[in-house]
């Protein structure tokens, strides 16, 4: 029997992060020794309070089905959280908690886009953004994020990309695969634009714990914004919960009750005993303090991974003020970045991903993911000094 595919499945791309670290895993099983830059995981255990809290709901029965939106007194330890993180005024009706948050940029464009209407995404950025508005039918646009302006988006640049086509805009601080982090400044003039074009926004804030300079502020607090933003976020980054698939939206209560139904149809609800280890998450000091330490040490990490960089010939590598990722520009080696990509992997055993799985904007960069130890970062450091520093003509 021949299958017919869907011509939407030609416009579903992938995530080469999951593709370099297959690889990555065959050359291991060959022997290899390989340093793990390419995927985005701390490499940090669950706080013992969280997994205890798991433990002790499962003892209790949490082992069956919820409500699709997430059990009443998560969804409201929940709204007290984002009211905490951003001042904007959260109830449980506006939250849904789903097993992982990129199910979140799935239901938006499920809710909110018909073929042919308009998304303005990031560009370099997360893939699932452009491929899940591709494959539903929707045009997506990129907005470039240029190092030039601290791999922040371009206000200015923005507004010139918004049509009468135009229904949601996708933005990301901090930024993967960049590390970019917006100001104050930036989302105050987002809000206006979204505001003045009656556009919703979806503002993907998974590494908003994650800051090393300045602060984290949230599209959500802006005036006139959670009616018109769903914010994006979830339990993998900050409290290294990957594997628990744990996410979690605030937005309008009308688009929270569509996001239910499209729950009810899809994965029916997140796992019970995720959803009580999200209320220790959240509300105890003791997370609180297993997250400042291990943004303490990514701070060490990012330093040591960007000063290393920097001191490659051929290389230059700015300073991320947020995330777990470093974007170098590798134009100087003479070396387009897949095939640098490759080659490192290949034959100087790092893992790191080309700029350009991340959109067209990504030429002439890596990303790297620094969670890792320090010596194993310095250890990367000296293979890929080593391999460009060979491959670089005499």
């Amino acid at each position: 029997m021949r299958l017919r595919f869907t011509d939407r499945m030609d416009r579903l791309g992938t995530e080469g992060a999951f593709e370099v670290l297959a690889h990555a895993k065959q050359l291991e099983a060959q022997g290899r020794d390989i340093i793990h830059l390419e995927i985005g995981e701390p490499d940090y255990a669950t706080p013992q309070n969280v997994m205890d809290a798991a433990v002790k709901a499962m003892n209790g029965g949490a082992t069956h089905y919820t409500p699709a939106s997430g059990i009443m007194e998560v969804r409201e330890a929940t709204a007290r959280y984002v009211n905490r993180q951003t001042g904007a005024a959260c109830t449980a009706e506006n939250i849904v908690m789903v097993p992982g948050s990129k199910n979140l940029v799935l239901f938006a464009i499920l809710s909110l886009i018909e073929p042919g209407d308009e998304v303005i995404v990031p560009d370099p950025g997360y893939p699932a953004y452009h491929s899940l508005v591709e494959f539903l039918g929707g045009r997506a646009v990129p907005a470039p994020i240029r190092e030039s302006n601290d791999f922040r988006l371009d206000v200015d640049e923005l507004r010139s990309l918004v049509t009468q086509r135009t229904r949601l805009l996708v933005v990301n601080s901090p930024a993967n695969p960049t590390g970019g982090v917006l100001t104050r400044g930036d989302c105050e003039a987002i809000a206006e634009l979204a505001q003045e074009r009656d556009l919703v926004v979806l503002s993907d804030e998974i590494y908003s714990r994650l800051i090393y300079e300045g602060e984290h502020v949230s599209l959500y607090s802006m005036p006139g914004m959670p009616e018109r933003t769903i914010l994006m976020n979830g339990l993998s980054k900050a409290w290294a919960m990957c594997g628990w698939r744990l996410g979690f939206g605030a937005m309008p209560k009308e688009l929270a009750q569509r996001m239910d139904r499209l729950m009810i149809n899809t994965s029916s609800c997140a796992a019970a005993f995720t959803q009580w280890a999200a209320i220790e998450a959240f509300e105890s000091p003791k997370s609180d303090r297993a997250v400042e330490a291990m943004v303490a040490e990514f701070k060490q990490r990012r330093n040591a991974v960007a000063d290393g960089l920097n001191s490659i010939p051929g290389i230059t590598c700015h300073r991320p003020a947020g995330a777990f990722y470093v974007f170098p520009n590798i134009t100087g080696t003479g070396q387009d970045e897949k095939t640098l990509a490759n080659a490192l992997l290949d034959e100087a055993g790092v893992a790191v991903l080309a700029g350009t799985a991340f959109g067209g904007y990504g030429k002439g960069y890596l990303r790297l993911s620094y969670v890792n130890s320090v010596t194993n970062l310095e250890r990367a450091i000296d293979r890929i000094r080593d391999h460009v520093t060979a491959a670089v003509p005499r």
